[in-house]
């Protein structure tokens, strides 16, 4: 089956399906407490943030931070609904936001905080596990720092 794929900039129009989206992956693979948390990210603390499209239907979301006056860009809050996951949509939302972050000049390093859960994805895109913490984002759900190796 061909699909109509869209990346997009994120709107504030979006963020009740994007919310939906984390509700969707809750427990299995975030926490119920990183609700709050992600309606506080979409309110305050979005530097790029992106929706993917199938179809007109927002099926996944991912964002993009900095640290380190602009040298470190942090890979954030990937959800992807549980019926397009494994279809290589996440992939394909990832390796954009990649290229966007190699694209800015002053970006020496790239970075995603995960969990054991999906820490296994993102390994396989080119990123290297540096730390785990147990229990980091609640309890069950350990830390793992990642980075990327081009």
């Amino acid at each position: 089956m061909k699909y109509k794929v869209l990346i997009k900039e994120y709107k504030d129009s979006d963020k009740a399906e994007v919310v939906n989206l984390l509700k969707l992956n809750t427990p299995s693979y975030f926490s119920t407490e990183e609700e709050k948390d992600l309606i506080y990210y979409l309110d305050n603390e979005i530097e790029k943030y992106y929706v993917i499209e199938i179809d007109n239907q927002i099926v996944g979301s991912g964002g993009i931070n900095f640290e380190n006056d602009k040298t470190t860009g942090i890979i954030s809050w990937d959800i992807l609904h549980p019926k397009f996951q494994k279809k290589k949509i996440g992939t394909l939302l990832l390796k954009y936001r990649i290229g966007v972050l190699s694209s800015i000049e002053s970006i020496k390093t790239i970075t995603v905080r995960t969990t054991q859960l999906t820490y296994e994805f993102y390994q396989k895109n080119g990123f290297e596990l540096k730390e785990v913490e147990k229990d980091y984002w609640a309890e069950g759900f350990d830390l793992y720092k990642m980075e990327y190796k081009k």
